[in-house]
């Protein structure tokens, strides 16, 4: 769908980022994910978190939180109730918020995407129910914290500002179906500012049910591999602060890009799996692109979905090149999914901040691990870090049941 103008009067506005925040495998904080994809860097490990010993596979991308993190102005107490996924989330936000330089106001709109969210609570209060059913101390607490919205108002909480709160859980397009929603907000008046952003924690149960479909990896997570078997799970979270371009300039803010552009469809062909010939993935691009105005041959940069399954990246890959026309072999395409892991909720939107980093600093990450193309890829996978010159890049996000969306960026000089 393409998202026109709601306004009375006057072009749509011009939607710039001014901050951006993210903790993924590769560290805490832009600078330290753009050292470690610069570096060609994958960030895959043991599996620590929970018990692994009886699934198939035993790796994943952890997230390393730092030993002190700062509650901000929650109380000791409400800090020592968040659960992993909400603190990924407070250091993304934290780091936003100091460098988008907004002031705390009373109304503040905030669209996240997510997907477990708080599923370690709902663990926690299974297990207790089982093993102790005549324990309930801690159990209220639990399905309090259970819910998303909670996560994301102690986050607010911490941060000091109140302001109406959106959660989109798509699968695995959450994060930029939350960084399109919030960007269609600034662009048709209905917001000046706007948090948007996506999170997701590793959980037992998440993890269990992806290997029991045996859709991970055994071996490596290889995007556009020809012997790829599976994705590699990960962690992370991130936030972008989202204005009117004339507000930005008008304040003297540092822009990091501007969106210019979203598309989202449904392909409505399976639960797990994409449409073969990749059509909605296809459609998604191509609205993108007509909504930023750029032709496919604009684009410099295009940061896959590609998980590394054998269904998924043969569908996008066709998507690509039908998308792409002439232009298709120039194209410069790659995961990062092989650097950090599939983030679920989050990888939308952590997604789009890499290609913020892309576009700032004139370079193309890498798809790591994979070594022999697949032949449906008449595209150059970038495997690699090389510089470039960037003007566009367009990140894909693809989830289960058939949900896609794309986002167009520019870069800002």
């Amino acid at each position: 769908m393409l998202f026109p103008s709601s306004r009375q009067a006057g072009a749509p506005r011009r939607v710039v980022v001014t901050g951006a925040g993210l903790i993924t495998a590769l560290g805490t904080g832009w600078q330290a994910n753009v050292t470690g994809l610069r570096a060609g860097r994958t960030a895959f490990g043991p599996v620590t978190l929970f018990d692994v010993s009886r699934q198939r596979v035993k790796i994943a991308a952890q997230a390393a939180l730092p030993e002190c993190i700062a509650p901000g102005k929650l109380a000791a107490r409400e800090f020592a109730r968040m659960d992993r996924g909400s603190r990924l989330l407070l250091l993304a936000a934290q780091e936003t918020w100091a460098s988008c330089g907004w002031e705390p106001v009373d109304h503040l709109p905030v669209v996240l995407g997510a997907t477990s969210a708080g599923m370690p609570f709902g663990e926690d209060y299974y297990r207790q129910a089982v093993e102790r059913p005549a324990v309930r101390r801690g159990q209220a607490v639990r399905v309090v914290q259970y819910q998303a919205q909670r996560q994301v108002l102690d986050v607010c909480a911490a941060l000091g500002f109140m302001g109406r709160i959106t959660l989109i859980a798509n699968a695995c397009a959450s994060g930029a179906n939350a960084v399109g929603h919030a960007w269609a907000m600034v662009r048709d008046g209905r917001a000046d500012r706007v948090l948007a952003g996506g999170y997701d924690g590793l959980s037992q149960l998440v993890f269990a049910g992806f290997d029991s479909l045996e859709a991970l990896s055994p071996t490596t997570c290889r995007p556009f591999d020809a012997a790829r078997d599976g994705l590699g799970l990960g962690e992370g979270a991130a936030m972008l602060a989202l204005e009117p371009l004339e507000h930005a300039q008008r304040r003297g803010a540092t822009i990091l890009g501007e969106i210019t552009g979203y598309g989202a469809c449904t392909d409505l062909h399976h639960l797990t799996q994409p449409e073969p010939s990749g059509a909605a993935a296809f459609r998604t691009m191509s609205e993108a692109c007509a909504c930023a105005g750029v032709s496919p041959g604009q684009i410099g940069y295009l940061n896959a979905h590609g998980t590394g399954t054998v269904l998924n990246d043969r569908a996008e890959a066709q998507a690509i090149c039908r998308w792409a026309g002439t232009a298709a072999p120039r194209l410069a395409v790659s995961s990062t999914k092989s650097s950090i892991g599939h983030l679920l909720g989050a990888a939308g939107a952590v997604e789009v901040v890499i290609c913020l980093m892309a576009l700032a600093g004139q370079w193309l990450p890498p798809t790591s691990t994979t070594r022999e193309l697949d032949p449906h890829c008449g595209f150059r996978v970038v495997l690699q870090p090389e510089e470039a010159k960037l003007e566009y890049a367009l990140t894909n996000s693809f989830g289960f049941g058939g949900a896609n969306a794309s986002l167009v960026l520019r870069r800002w000089s």
